[in-house]
C-alpha cells in the first residue's frame, strides 16, 4: 500500500491505506482534542478560529490556532520534500519514509512532552501533532492521487454524499454522459471514516488511561506499516 502508485495501483492497496492509517490519524486527533481541547488536522476549523479569536479579541488563541495552521504546513511540505528527494533518487516506496518519519517525529514528541505539567502538555502535544498530520496527510494524497485522504473526513463525507446521489439517479435517461455511479470509491470512503471514527474512540480511551505512551503506541504501528515497504 505504500509501494505502487499510477496504474499499478489497486482499489485494495488504497482501502488498506485508508483503513490503516486512518484509523492512527483518528487516535491522534482525539487524543490532542481530549488533551487541549484542540483539533491536530482540522484546518478548517483552525482557519475559523482564527477569524473567530481576532474579531472577539481573544489574540493568543487565535495565535495559537495560526501556530497549527502553519505547522501543518510545514509538515506537508516537509513529506513532500522528503518522497521527492527519494524519487530522484529512484527509490521506489518513497511515500514510506514520510511514514516513517511520522513514527520517528511521535517518538520524539513524546519524550518531549512526556516531562512536562498537565496543562503545558496539552497545547505542546497537539502542536506537535498538527506537523504529524502533515506528513501524514501529504504522503497519503500523493500515493493514492487524492483518492484517500486520512487525517480529515469533511472530503470524504462530501464525496459519499455524491456517490449516494449518483447511485439514486443512476436510472434517468442521460441526454449527455454523467459520470457514473462508482460504489469501490464510495466503499473506500466509507470505511476511511469508519476507521478515523474508530481510532478516534480508541484514541480518547487510550489517552485517558496512558497518556503519553498513546504517541509511542501509535509510532510503533507507523513503523510496522512503513518497515516491510523500506526492506523492499
Amino acid at each position: 500500500m505504500l509501494i505502487h502508485e499510477g496504474v499499478a495501483r489497486t482499489p485494495e492497496a488504497d482501502r488498506k491505506l485508508g483503513l490503516s492509517l486512518a484509523a492512527v490519524a483518528g487516535a491522534l486527533n482525539t487524543a490532542g482534542f481530549y488533551a487541549v481541547g484542540l483539533y491536530a488536522s482540522n484546518m478548517t476549523g483552525n482557519v475559523s478560529a482564527i477569524s473567530d479569536r481576532t474579531g472577539t479579541g481573544d489574540f493568543a488563541l487565535a495565535g495559537e490556532a495560526l501556530l497549527l495552521v502553519l505547522l501543518f504546513v510545514l509538515g506537508s511540505a516537509s513529506s513532500t520534500l522528503l518522497i521527492r528527494y527519494r524519487r530522484r533518487r529512484s527509490v521506489r516506496g518513497s511515500h514510506a519514509y514520510s511514514v516513517c518519519a511520522e513514527a520517528i517525529c511521535l517518538v520524539v514528541l513524546g519524550l518531549v512532552v512526556l516531562p512536562l505539567d498537565e496543562a503545558t502538555r496539552g497545547h505542546a502535544l497537539v502542536l506537535g501533532l498538527s506537523f504529524t498530520m502533515g506528513l501524514q496527510n501529504a504522503a497519503v494524497t500523493k500515493i493514492s492521487e487524492a483518492r484517500v485522504r486520512t487525517t480529515h473526513v469533511t472530503g470524504m463525507i462530501t464525496d459519499i454524499g455524491i456517490e449516494l446521489a449518483r447511485w439514486l439517479d443512476r436510472g434517468a435517461p442521460d441526454r449527455v454522459p454523467l459520470k457514473p455511479h462508482d460504489p469501490v470509491r464510495l466503499q473506500l470512503h466509507l470505511l476511511t471514516v469508519g476507521s478515523f471514527l474508530a481510532g478516534g474512540l480508541v484514541g480518547v480511551v487510550a489517552y485517558r488511561a496512558v497518556g503519553v505512551a498513546l504517541l509511542f503506541a501509535a509510532a510503533a504501528i507507523l513503523a510496522a506499516l512503513a518497515l516491510p515497504a523500506l526492506r523492499r
